[in-house]
């Protein structure tokens, strides 16, 4: 039997690397900043073009390599950081395993520029596919300069799936931020397209927190500081109220890198419970410091999850931090004891004889007693006023005369709201509803019509609107109803552009941080289709100057944060995606809430709507809008 194991060549080994270290431009970004930090950077320049696809460029003024380090920094497991495996449990870098360049170089077309301090000339090498294509001396500033072109250029299958320019756009400026805000003491610039979209020099971490996401968070925060012998926590938390469903920037670091830790992020949502509602976020920007031996960050390839091994202890000293600061700050719900209204309550000596506590009343009021003073107490009498007890009854007397013998009715509880409408005003109105009904849901209910002729609608707890029907009755919930016409409605205007924006009195603002800004833009132009009408005004903000008809008294800011927040969850970039995004988020904000009571006219009007919809039976998500009981299991229920 002949050997059929063999070892891999090293350029498809470095590929098969690059596949688990470089997975998109932002990742290079990550991979180079770090090198450059570890360098001992103060000013990092990072330059894309067409979201890192075409080219991505680090420029930094660190150490520098010699012509040898130059060379051997693109080897595999080529590194600087460590030399046997103790040092795995004392890393104090970003980059330690030697697979970042290599991995860059093995699936891109890289040049590098670097020089020392100590040396004149610096060296440029040229590398291709894992293969050295040039290299030699050249004049250059200190530091390095990393130029990376035509990323997955020999892997057409890896950049073939790279998403749109806005959503790549969008990775790397998340991936800059984690970087800026751990590290404050150095400065980074961006710049996208020859445009500069973050210039953010040497500050204190409070001040780079809000040159990265905004001054109105600087009212936001308050600060979280605790020292103990196993781990070291400090940062930043919001205030309650500033809570909400989508957009909450929350970023836990450990020495300096950022990580993901969902068992820590509990942690802190254990400090606000009942103080936030049920699925809101807060932010928070925490920072721990702990050593090095006690965490392993070499567990996944992007080191963007770390064990600890004092999770559980760690756990309980972060909830507590989180806590104090709450109630330091007042952020907490208080009683507040004011010394004006706070009763006299006399205190206690044992030598004072008890006493029962003393009645004062009048023993002259006589409530029978008719008098001109209308004084209670001091003698005079209380002055009963005159009830016309006949008016009481004058209405039960017409209906028994109008109706006849009164017979028993069951009561109706407050819950339902009844459609008063007459029995001809329906039949005329819903004649040629029916037909149309009937040919949309046929699918459902064969080719009868759907609902009864002068059938009337009933509100069930501020919930359900229920209507007869030939096979039984119908419950409709009005919310999902109502998200169902909408969405129809408004993708309907999307890809017809015919959306109409109402104009505001007075403008507002909204400020979105470079990440954020980068989605809205590639979704202009359907916001614009469903009436949407937002202008740039530089760094991140827009003025909304229009707003869809029909959303009248929702918050226009709260709604276009959520539409992008949405769009980048979902990471789609088929343009049909993302409208159908914009629509549902459209119509889940203005929809009829629960609890909402509808008038005969309006249940009508929805129902009428509904099943003009081509798929009344489920919102776009999928969730059942109707559903029928049938009137055999009604009949069953009543058998006995």
């Amino acid at each position: 039997m002949s050997d059929i194991i063999h070892l891999l060549p090293d350029s498809v080994a470095n590929q098969i690397a690059a596949g688990e270290v470089i997975q998109r431009p932002a990742s290079v970004i990550k991979e180079l900043v770090e090198n450059a930090i570890d360098a001992e950077a103060q000013e990092i320049h990072v330059l894309v073009t067409d979201a890192g696809k075409t080219c991505i460029q680090v420029i930094d003024d660190g150490k520098g390599m010699s012509e040898t380090d130059a060379r051997l920094s693109f080897e595999r497991h080529a590194t600087s950081k460590i030399r046997e495996a103790t040092d795995l449990f004392a890393l104090r870098t970003m980059g330690f395993r030697g697979e970042a360049l290599a991995s860059i170089a093995a699936v891109a077309e890289v040049e590098l520029k670097t020089r020392p301090a100590n040396e004149e000339l610096g060296t440029r090498l040229l590398i291709a596919g894992s293969k050295v294509e040039s290299q030699e001396a050249v004049s250059c500033p200190k530091g390095s300069n990393f130029s990376v072109k035509n990323l997955f250029f020999n892997v057409p299958a890896r950049r073939k799936f790279l998403k749109a320019n806005s959503t790549e756009l969008s990775n790397i400026l998340n991936e800059f931020e984690r970087i800026a805000l751990v590290h404050p003491e150095v400065a980074f610039y961006l710049y996208s397209n020859d445009t500069e979209l973050f210039n953010l020099p040497v500050m204190p971490l409070r001040q780079r927190i809000m040159a990265v996401f905004g001054k109105k968070l600087n009212q936001q925060l308050l600060s979280v500081e605790v020292n103990t012998t196993m781990v070291k926590v400090t940062g930043f938390v919001a205030k309650p109220e500033t809570a909400r469903k989508k957009g909450a920037h929350q970023y836990f670091f450990v020495n300096g890198r950022y990580m993901r830790h969902p068992y820590f992020h509990k942690a802190v949502m254990d400090a606000y419970e009942q103080l936030v509602p049920v699925g809101e976020q807060v932010s928070y920007f925490i920072y721990f410091e702990v050593d090095p031996a006690n965490i392993d960050v070499n567990i996944h390839p992007t080191k963007t999850e770390i064990k600890f091994e004092n999770e559980q202890a760690i756990w309980q000293i972060l909830s507590a931090a989180v806590k104090e600061t709450l109630g330091r700050f007042n952020a907490v719900p208080t009683i507040d004891f004011d010394t004006e209204d706070m009763p006299d309550i006399p205190a206690f000596e044992q030598t004072r004889p008890i006493e029962p506590p003393k009645v004062h009343y009048n023993t002259d009021f006589n409530p029978f007693k008719t008098s001109s003073a209308s004084s209670y107490g001091g003698g005079g009498s209380y002055s009963r006023p005159k009830v016309e007890w006949e008016g009481l009854y004058s209405g039960v007397e017409k209906a028994s005369k109008l109706n006849g013998p009164m017979e028993e009715e069951p009561p109706i509880e407050e819950a339902w709201t009844i459609s008063d409408t007459s029995q001809e005003v329906a039949d005329e109105g819903r004649e040629p509803y029916l037909e149309e009904a009937g040919r949309a849901t046929a699918s459902l209910y064969g080719n009868e019509p759907v609902m009864e002729m002068g059938a009337q609608h009933l509100q069930f707890k501020g919930r359900f609107i229920l209507t007869s029907v030939k096979s039984g009755l119908m419950l409709i919930d009005q919310h999902r109803a109502h998200i169902r016409v909408l969405f129809d409605r408004y993708i309907s205007q999307i890809r017809q552009k015919q959306g109409v924006s109402q104009g505001v009195l007075f403008p507002e603002i909204v400020q979105l941080p470079a990440s954020e800004a980068a989605v809205l833009e590639s979704i202009l132009d359907d916001l614009a289709a469903v009436g949407f009408d937002l202008s740039p005004l530089g760094g991140g903000s827009y003025a909304i100057n229009g707003i869809p008809s029909g959303i009248e008294g929702l918050n226009p800011v709260d709604l276009i944060r959520n539409m992008v927040h949405t769009a980048m969850e979902k990471g789609n970039d088929v343009k049909e995606e993302i409208q159908t995004i914009l629509a549902l988020t459209l119509a889940r904000a203005a929809a009829i809430v629960y609890g909402q009571v509808l008038s005969n006219d309006e249940m009508s009007s929805l129902v009428d709507n509904l099943f003009a919809c081509p798929s009344p039976n489920y919102t776009p998500d999928g969730r059942t809008v109707l559903t029928t009981i049938k009137e055999e299991d009604i009949e069953k229920l009543f058998s006995k």
